[in-house]
């Protein structure tokens, strides 16, 4: 690895070099079976067929020009995300931190626009929504703020999945004017609510009670993870703002602050902005990926497969003393063990196959969503007895 990069991430001592479905290569020539996804982003997996000729050909003719013109991919992209989600407007970036730096001044400016001078956002303990200055001051996890202070204001914190502590801070503080929230907790340890539909339409009830913006991060979430295109669809309400990220582009950098009514109106020319936000390339990244998650029934098979994961983690490690919950939401599976397990990183990886630990105690799954129920089965065969070894120490 070279000397001159900043040491700003704990690197596994491994180097890939190809890549195809649900299996990666190094530069040994080892074979991996990815439970990762880069982190929920490769949901067509390595080198799909569609993703490749799509972006080659944009390359092609035209990366990028800018926004001070019209770019037709950005629009043909906004155009089906709206149609796919019902919101009304997109605002493009690069990644979810920015997705969710756009839905704070979006929040922020409809506040003052009400006459709020100091508006404020309800945000969740342990969630996580990036590391720029007011992305980590959203987020609720100190090992990410520490020695970033003075953090950005405004914010007030309320336990996940409690919507009386919302209620709560209704009564108290005027100034509120927006939540914001993950559906599920990726980072915080795939932390599922006890009853998703009932919370998530209790926050939207809330809002409209007091003219907040209900303000999803579907950035992991989102583009079929859990099983619909967005996790807001297993519910019968909208949110007015929803960012995106991560699988969107399949690889390709690109990032999502949607918008419906009132909220959709909030910004105007010279409020915000991007310099590569939604060039041509990210664009047809993003319309390649949805339009195979369309074609190749990818939402279902998300659902099946990691419904069957569980299943077969579930039976493998039934008798395991350790094992607090296997859970998931779709491909958004999280094995919670009773102690740290960071460890379990580096021996999968010796074993041919990529996880990831969050929380510490969380085994976190989140394999490419083209999975098939065969390689599911693989990766519970290769997990499980790692997870038993290790616990049986």
């Amino acid at each position: 690895m070279s000397q001159h990069l900043m040491n700003t991430y704990n690197r596994q001592p491994v180097t890939f070099v190809k890549g195809e479905g649900v299996w990666l290569w190094d530069d040994q020539g080892k074979r991996y079976l990815d439970g990762l996804a880069g982190v929920a982003v490769n949901g067509l997996g390595h080198a799909h067929p569609k993703l490749v000729e799509t972006i080659s050909g944009q390359a092609a003719r035209l990366i990028h020009t800018s926004n001070i013109y019209t770019i037709a991919e950005q629009a043909a992209l906004a155009d089906r995300l709206c149609a796919l989600s019902g919101m009304d407007r997109v605002f493009f970036c690069n990644s979810g931190c920015e997705a969710n730096e756009a839905a704070i001044k979006l929040a922020r400016l409809y506040g003052h626009q009400k006459n709020i001078e100091h508006p404020e956002i309800i945000v969740m303990e342990k969630a996580f929504h990036g590391r720029t200055m007011a992305t980590l001051s959203a987020t609720g996890n100190r090992k990410v703020q520490a020695g970033f202070e003075p953090l950005v204001s405004g914010f007030v914190r309320v336990p996940f999945d409690d919507l009386e502590a919302v209620r709560q801070v209704a009564k108290n503080n005027p100034d509120v004017v927006a939540v914001l929230v993950e559906p599920i907790q990726g980072e915080g340890g795939v932390i599922i609510p006890k009853d998703s539909k009932a919370y998530l339409e209790g926050l939207r009830e809330i809002c409209d009670k007091h003219g907040w913006l209900l303000m999803l991060d579907e950035v992991q979430s989102g583009i079929a993870r859990t099983g619909t295109l967005f996790a807001f669809q297993h519910t019968a309400m909208h949110p007015d703002v929803m960012t995106l990220a991560k699988g969107l582009g399949s690889g390709v950098p690109i990032g999502a602050c949607l918008a419906k009514g009132k909220a959709a109106e909030v910004f105007q020319p010279g409020n915000h902005g991007s310099t590569f936000g939604g060039n041509p390339l990210a664009c047809s990244a993003g319309l390649a990926t949805l339009a195979a998650i369309d074609e190749e029934k990818i939402c279902a098979r998300a659902q099946e497969v990691g419904d069957f994961i569980c299943a077969q983690l579930r039976e493998k490690l039934a008798d395991v003393p350790g094992v607090v919950t296997i859970r998931n939401a779709g491909m958004l599976i999280g094995v919670e063990l009773d102690r740290p397990c960071g460890e379990l990183v580096a021996q999968a990886l010796a074993a041919g196959l990529l996880i990831n630990v969050t929380a510490e105690k969380v085994v976190r799954l989140l394999p490419p969503l083209v999975m098939s129920k065969d390689e599911g089965g693989q990766l519970a065969e290769m997990l499980a007895p790692l997870i038993r070894n290790f616990l049986s120490r």
